[in-house]
């Protein structure tokens, strides 16, 4: 959210918003700081803006991701959005180190040096982006290294990313990987399941395929 920087899931879309006083209101305002929806481009970048006046790393980054995709009215520039990715990570905020391994990876305002890249993306999975770590496990997939492959899938797993179990899954039926491996990374998955279920997310999920959590 640009207005306080909270995450909304799905499921928040479906819960009840109430005032101060504990009374339920129809309004779409922000369910953390109850400010109202922003209207225009204009608004949503002052509300960034804001926040990263005050050293806000997620902020920061959200800024470089419109300014590399050219979005929310701001003109696309590679050369500001990484400037902005490299503050954000080095204010600790993982995510910025996979953003920045993407622009090596793909020659974004840089020249494409996927060595580089490959640097960023193992500071990101270390500094707990999923996707990176994910997409680390793709990598060593496809150059052979199966057991460090794994070894990143059930890192992924156990944060809840369904597309890791299935790379595992197929990994077993491909003989690639063991019963128990597989097992484990289904024991894991089912507790981050229990862990993040709520009605609101099963209304969602049922709405739409991309609110599924499961």
């Amino acid at each position: 959210m640009s207005c306080c920087g909270k995450v909304v899931c799905s499921g928040c879309f479906y819960a009840p918003v109430f005032d101060h006083l504990g009374n339920e209101v129809d309004e779409k305002n922000c369910p953390f700081c109850r400010a109202p929806t922003p209207t225009s481009n204009k608004t949503n970048i002052k509300r960034v803006e804001k926040r990263i006046e005050v050293g806000d790393a997620e902020a920061i980054h959200c800024m470089g991701c419109f300014y590399r995709d050219g979005e929310c009215g701001l003109p696309r520039d590679y050369g500001k959005a990484l400037e902005l990715f490299h503050r954000a990570a080095e204010l600790g905020f993982a995510g910025s180190y996979c953003s920045i391994g993407y622009a090596h990876d793909y020659g974004k305002g840089v020249e494409r040096d996927p060595m580089k890249a490959m640097y960023y993306y193992e500071l990101a999975a270390k500094g707990g982006s999923v996707r990176t770590r994910h997409n680390l496990g793709i990598e060593e997939e496809d150059a052979g290294n199966t057991d460090r492959a794994v070894k990143h899938y059930m890192i992924a797993v156990e944060s809840g990313l369904s597309k890791s179990l299935k790379c595992i899954q197929q990994l077993y039926t491909d003989g690639e990987a063991s019963k128990e491996c597989y097992m484990k990374a289904l024991q894991l998955y089912q507790t981050y399941l229990g862990e993040i279920k709520s009605v609101q997310r099963d209304k969602a999920a049922a709405a739409h395929e991309d609110y599924r959590y499961y």
